[in-house]
């Protein structure tokens, strides 16, 4: 079994370092930059599965995430010049993704705009977190609602501190630690349900 970690691993930092790519995903690249549809099809079908994660992890519903998916695979293909063999290829199709995603999120969430006096923390005993495997944690974020689990896969898989999570979603830091301590809760009734 994966640990969780490992399976939902936030996007990497973006490297701007030289990366020599196989021959194989050069020729690839190459293809799709000449339009070819085979290449674009092998580019799509090798990287489907770990791209579908990312937005699995943020969209609950299949055809939501295939939906994004396929837009973002579209932004690949259009702006593959742009890529400059800089850094992993796979990271910078990864940034595309992860922001078509919540492109898709800020067009059809509604964030709760209140205001929030005092954030506070909800703990989860440890040794519930680590009977979960990867899979029954991703069971249970589907069932946050859209907006809290947005939130809480930004602030804990990927990284990102409350200003910034503000900032992409267009909502108040107040609004974003409300979300995160809301997921929290929910999490934590849910992991509970499952213990029973």
């Amino acid at each position: 079994m994966l640990s969780i970690t490992t399976a939902l691993s936030g996007l990497p930092h973006e490297d701007t370092s030289p990366v020599h790519l196989s021959a194989a995903d050069a020729a690839l690249i190459e293809g799709c930059l000449d339009n070819k549809p085979l290449a674009q099809a092998a580019l799509y079908k090798k990287h489907y599965g770990t791209m579908m994660a990312i937005c699995m992890r943020y969209l609950s519903h299949r055809d939501n995430a295939l939906e994004v998916l396929n837009i973002a695979f579209m932004k690949v293909f259009k702006n593959l010049k742009s890529y400059g063999q800089k850094g992993s290829f796979e990271g910078w199709m990864k940034r595309i993704v992860y922001h078509s995603v919540l492109d898709y999120i800020k067009q059809n969430a509604t964030y709760n705009k209140q205001t929030v006096f005092e954030a506070y923390e909800v703990s989860v005993e440890e040794s519930s977190v680590q009977k979960l495997y990867a899979q029954d944690l991703l069971k249970l974020l589907e069932k946050l609602p859209i907006a809290s689990r947005t939130v809480f896969n930004m602030y804990v898989m990927d990284g990102y501190k409350h200003e910034e999570i503000a900032k992409e979603l267009n909502i108040a830091v107040g609004t974003s630690k409300w979300h995160l301590s809301e997921a929290r809760k929910i999490l934590k009734q849910l992991i509970q349900k499952t213990e029973l």
